[in-house]
């Protein structure tokens, strides 16, 4: 993989994850108790041996690069391995970013310096796992000039994504750029094909592509006014990424001596988690004895920059009297840190160096750094911002009507407290 460039668009606002990105980009989002959303890209490429990388900043982005440069420091220029963080520098004039595919013209001088044979581009803020080098060898064989990643969605959430049709050797014949009525797969009317936000090109493809439009996105102006003149082809993530499915599809006589490790079942998991909603499903979707998505897997290891801070700690073991007061979590994520005295946590992912009190019950909830769940709380069913003191007796999660007097409350009856709400003594 030593001929492709990774780019890694990072400069998201994340309106629709307000107020969690009202002082930081969508990819510098929290995630999983120890993580960042950047995190999962990141790893990806570590663990699919790309090793240069080019990340493009743009909104509030001031903690990601923090915590790129604290925990992502790992390459060596000697051996031509990089992560740059490339801030808008305005090359081409006096707009910011107008897009995706503006980003990478407006920092094209990074990538003709190098003039490598493929250009990944990646989303900075989705939680997957994909084997990249399989996406490079599909790229490769079927003779593409732009592949793109595709997943099968319910066509009820498929107008908030690029919808894409193709033939029966996968080259995409027509795409939609969140369409009303997306149009379904042809035998699955209930789904449709939605972009992932993953582009594979040819490098000299793209360059001229950039150098002679003046297009803004990949999405809603490349691929589209592209599919007559460029072979663009679908690569289908779920079928393709879980390796015994890649080996069956593209050498189905088992001529080629490949020894891979079939991956476990998250290899066909991917959420966009640009709704308050679909970032605390993808939260809760690390929960649990059989988790949907899985941290402790070593074939496919998810790293990040880990904070000093001592090991977890549960404490009080009262069974008796009146009021028992026993410090437990179960089917939870605890980050180092933390402190369960004498309360309950349930099905919740816990940040770092967070307090919950005596008699205090945690269920469904995530709850960011330095956060101190008072005696007594009940919190259902919440995003929790850093830095909040939760006064003793608070419920939150459990009156959906007065939790709308002071919180975002979303579709789904998540309860948002913002960071910084809850002051001590307030």
């Amino acid at each position: 993989m030593k001929d492709v460039i990774t780019v890694i668009m990072a400069g998201g606002r994340g309106e629709r994850l307000m107020p969690l990105t009202r002082d930081r980009s969508k990819p510098a989002v929290p995630f999983g108790g120890v993580y960042r959303l950047i995190d999962l890209p990141l790893s990806n490429c570590i663990n699919s041996q790309l090793y240069k990388i080019v990340i493009f900043p743009q909104y509030k982005s001031q903690s990601m690069v923090d915590h790129i440069e604290e925990g992502w420091n790992i390459f060596s220029m000697d051996l031509g391995h990089y992560i740059r963080i490339a801030a808008p520098q305005q090359r081409l004039g006096a707009e910011w970013y107008r897009g995706t595919a503006d980003c990478v013209r407006q920092n094209l001088f990074l990538i003709e310096r190098e003039r490598p044979r493929h250009l990944l581009i990646l989303s900075g803020d989705h939680v997957y796992k994909m084997d990249y080098t399989i996406f490079r060898e599909y790229h490769e064989q079927q003779g593409a000039d732009v592949t793109v990643a595709l997943l099968e969605v319910e066509r009820s959430t498929a107008s908030g994504y690029g919808i894409a049709e193709v033939d029966n050797n996968f080259r995409i014949v027509a795409w939609e750029e969140k369409p009303k009525d997306p149009k379904p797969i042809p035998d699955d009317p209930e789904r449709s094909l939605a972009s992932m936000g993953i582009y594979l090109f040819k490098t000299e493809v793209l360059l001229e592509l950039l150098k002679k439009t003046d297009y803004d996105d990949f999405g809603k102006d490349i691929i589209p006014n592209y599919l007559q003149t460029l072979k663009i082809i679908a690569y289908p993530y779920r079928r393709l990424n879980r390796i015994k499915d890649y080996i069956r599809l593209m050498d189905p006589e088992g001529s080629r001596k490949m020894q891979l490790t079939e991956q476990t079942r998250d290899s066909q998991y991917w959420r966009d988690v640009g709704t308050l909603d679909a970032y605390w499903n993808a939260n809760m979707d690390l929960t649990g004895v059989d988790p949907f998505f899985n941290l402790y897997g070593s074939l496919w290891p998810i790293r990040t920059f880990q904070r000093q801070y001592p090991p977890a700690k549960f404490v009080f073991n009262q069974r008796e009297g009146k009021n028992p007061r026993v410090g437990t979590a179960v089917d939870s994520l605890v980050a180092p840190g933390c402190i369960v005295s004498g309360g309950t946590v349930r099905s919740s992912v816990l940040s770092y160096n967070v307090m919950v009190r005596s008699w205090a019950e945690v269920d469904e909830s995530v709850i960011m750094d330095n956060v101190e769940v008072g005696r007594h709380c009940r919190i259902k069913k919440a995003i929790i911002d850093k830095h909040n003191v939760i006064p003793p007796h608070t419920q939150i999660g459990i009156d959906p009507a007065e939790d709308r007097k002071r919180f975002v409350v979303t579709p789904r009856g998540i309860v948002v407290v913002p960071k910084g709400y809850f002051q001590p003594d307030s």
